[in-house]
């Protein structure tokens, strides 16, 4: 099985902890030169400086942006592939806090869309291009498995992460003929720091304390625990590799068997 990606640029986005941080260390492990992209500049430092390297000549670099600002995104990451195509987009950002969809405000949602959604465009209009002249590239969506069961309590995140799937699988028609795929993963309860989010606010709601929220949660998981990051990006990793060429416009649940759908 081929799962080299010796020559290939990959670009992270929310590297700076979490999954991001963990898809970055997986494909730099696969040979990969990775640039990791999130706001603050010196986390950033800190996770270039850890990352492997495994291959001669791999080199890894930091790219401090915010998401929210998708003019100066767009304009950082042009830059970026002036010299330095990408051939493997991990759009990953964290998300919108919690709360019953219709108590959202239209600002609330407006907020969410831009981070997600049009962070994503951007991203993609701007490293496509550089794919499309390699004739290989791999886009990989980080999302939820609310794209498929909708979570209680997480009106907002719910609808936009529908809107990225729906997003990610219109692009893969556009884009299969180019050798470019476009995948979503969608994590479940995993141990990063939306996890946590999650957590104080059902606390906060329900008035219950953190371990029988979590023992709630967990009830629901045949693993019976929860997923560490690596779990979730070694499956961004794979999706990323020449072994999942003709993986195209899927979304796959790594979540410990909780989904209930087919």
């Amino acid at each position: 099985m081929d799962l080299n990606l010796a020559g290939r640029h990959a670009l992270v986005c929310g590297a700076s902890e979490g999954i991001g941080r963990a898809a970055a260390v997986e494909l730099a492990l696969l040979g990969a030169n990775v640039t990791v992209l999130a706001r603050r500049a010196t986390a950033l430092a800190e996770v270039v400086a850890a990352l492997p390297l495994v291959v001669e000549g791999q080199r890894h670099g930091a790219l401090a942006q915010d998401v929210a600002e998708t003019a100066t995104l767009e304009a950082g990451v042009r830059a970026l592939v002036i010299d330095r195509p990408v051939h493997i987009l991990v759009n990953n950002t964290g998300g919108p806090p919690g709360g019953r969809a219709l108590d959202a405000g239209a600002d609330d949602y407006l907020a969410a869309f831009q981070r997600h959604l049009l962070a994503n465009q951007v991203l993609a209009s701007a490293v496509v291009p550089g794919m499309r002249a390699a004739h290989w590239g791999r886009i990989i969506n980080v999302i939820s498995t609310s794209v498929k069961e909708p979570i209680a309590n997480l009106g907002v995140s719910n609808t936009i992460r529908g809107a990225v799937a729906s997003w990610a699988k219109t692009l893969s028609k556009e884009l299969g003929a180019d050798g470019i795929t476009v995948n979503n993963v969608l994590p479940g309860y995993t141990r990063t720091q939306r996890l946590e989010q999650i957590l104080r606010d059902r606390v906060e709601t329900t008035g219950k304390d953190e371990a029988a929220i979590s023992a709630a949660m967990l009830a629901s998981v045949p693993a019976g625990r929860f997923a560490d990051a690596h779990e979730v990006a070694a499956a961004i990793a794979f999706l990323a590799t020449p072994a999942a060429a003709y993986v195209n416009g899927v979304s796959l649940a790594v979540d410990g068997g909780r989904m209930q759908s087919l």
